[in-house]
């Protein structure tokens, strides 16, 4: 069991309770096992691949999370969920990577985690949140959709070695507006 299972801020956590929070560099390997654990689960859902990102080295595990917030969800001490946001410009970011364990979808795990990356958006003062859904991937557009996201018109090749493609969604982000509101 993880050392922060079963209490939050000092208070017990009732047990489906789920929590999200940012992941430290040096949680690389917990990091790097939920990733390639999410690329292996919904390959569609992600422009990366599985055998890419197994490669990695150390290092470059540590750089992604020293150099974007990556947030981390968990449930009864078990990561159950990731997600990462990714300063774009000097007003921008991208939301990046979600996924939910398929025993914790439908749990509200996700709802949380892009509220936090919303979040960290707003407490930057960021005007805008970007992301990218695979299109068919109805059950996250919809998430996407509740949390204030809305399709922008542009499409891309999800990967160049594929047929699937995926849709940009955006939302502004404003400083006071609760990220976990759905509109």
């Amino acid at each position: 069991m993880l050392p922060w299972a079963g209490t939050w801020n000092g208070h017990p956590m009732p047990e489906e309770e789920i929590i999200t929070r940012p992941l430290d560099p040096d949680e690389w390997r917990l990091y790097r096992s939920v990733r390639l654990t999410a690329l292996a689960d919904t390959p569609e859902a992600f422009g990366s691949t599985w055998d890419r990102e197994n490669a990695f080295p150390e290092e470059l595990w540590r750089e992604r999370l020293s150099r974007r917030n990556t947030f981390l969800a968990e449930r009864r001490g078990e990561a159950c969920g990731l997600v990462g946001v990714v300063p774009t410009g000097p007003r921008t970011a991208e939301l990046v990577s979600l996924w939910v364990a398929a025993g914790a979808r439908g749990t509200g795990a996700g709802g949380l985690l892009v509220d936090a990356a919303v979040g960290w958006a707003a407490d930057r003062g960021l005007a805008e949140i970007r992301l990218w859904v695979t299109d068919g991937n109805d059950r996250a557009e919809r998430l996407y959709r509740r949390k204030g996201f809305a399709r922008t018109g542009e499409s891309q090749p999800l990967r160049a070695d594929d047929d699937l493609t995926e849709s940009a969604m955006a939302r502004p982000v404003r400083r006071g507006l609760n990220p976990r509101a759905t509109h």
